[in-house]
């Protein structure tokens, strides 16, 4: 990740790659020219973006554009984020959809191992676009559309005593824990909500159980009356800044 000290340093990265933008098109804001529209933006197809802490992340930009006369090409697209984050695609590729509108498409490849990620990172980006029409109308939009950057989450859970009889108490235990892009390392997320969900034996539909709040440290712990075999797992519906995760199930015999 190349990291901007100001907003102002985005334009000079562009000049140092190379990708300077020509000055007649040195749009500071929102702006175009003629009947071009933004009309769809979608990153990683629902855009939202984990990013664990030990392999590299291809980020996909589609980008839906129309125009009287059809779409001629698009600019690299740029991806801003918290902290300063910063980002730019390769040259978009756009495949026409019918006569007047295009979807274009381009990518780019980040890794938590060289890109200097700060864990402020995470949060919501914006995706900016320009894109040209083949009449020579264009349209340049700043946060054309947005999308999670996340750290890649990790569940656990057991569920004991097995076998149990009836009635008895089962204690269901976990972790929950996120990609510390700075440590590269996974560490406890504490403080947050957690489903404890139960399915019987035989059935294919989970239910919610109970809430369950992590400790400090991302632990986990709660009791439920044993009624019948089945399974029990925790699951986290996920935020801006850190993805959704299910645990795998643990299965307990009900004598």
């Amino acid at each position: 990740m190349r990291i901007r000290v100001t907003a102002a340093v985005s334009f000079g990265a562009l000049a140092l790659a190379g990708l300077a933008v020509p000055v007649a098109q040195a749009a500071p804001s929102d702006g175009g020219s003629g009947d071009t529209r933004i009309t769809k933006v979608v990153v990683d197809g629902d855009n939202k973006v984990p990013v664990s802490t030990n392999a590299a992340k291809t980020i996909s930009i589609s980008v839906t554009a129309t125009d009287n006369s059809g779409i001629k090409s698009a600019e690299h697209f740029t991806l801003t984020g918290p902290d300063y984050g910063f980002e730019m695609t390769g040259t978009p590729t756009c495949k026409k959809v019918n006569t007047t509108t295009s979807t274009c498409t381009a990518s780019v490849k980040v890794d938590p191992r060289t890109d200097y990620f700060s864990n402020k990172n995470a949060g919501t980006w914006y995706v900016d676009a320009w894109i040209d029409a083949n009449d020579g109308d264009f349209v340049w939009k700043e946060k054309a559309g947005a999308f999670h950057f996340q750290r890649v989450s990790k569940l656990t859970v057991n569920a004991t005593p097995e076998p149990v009889k009836k009635g008895k108490t089962i204690t269901v235990t976990g972790s929950l824990t996120r990609a510390n892009w700075e440590t590269l390392k996974f560490g406890g997320y504490g403080a947050q909500s957690v489903q404890l969900q139960y399915k019987k034996k035989g059935s294919t539909k989970w239910s919610s159980l109970k809430t369950v709040k992590t400790t400090s440290t991302g632990g986990l712990k709660t009791t439920v009356k044993a009624t019948a075999d089945g399974n029990y797992r925790y699951t986290f519906v996920g935020n801006t800044t850190t993805a959704a995760v299910t645990a795998a199930s643990d299965f307990v015999d009900v004598k």
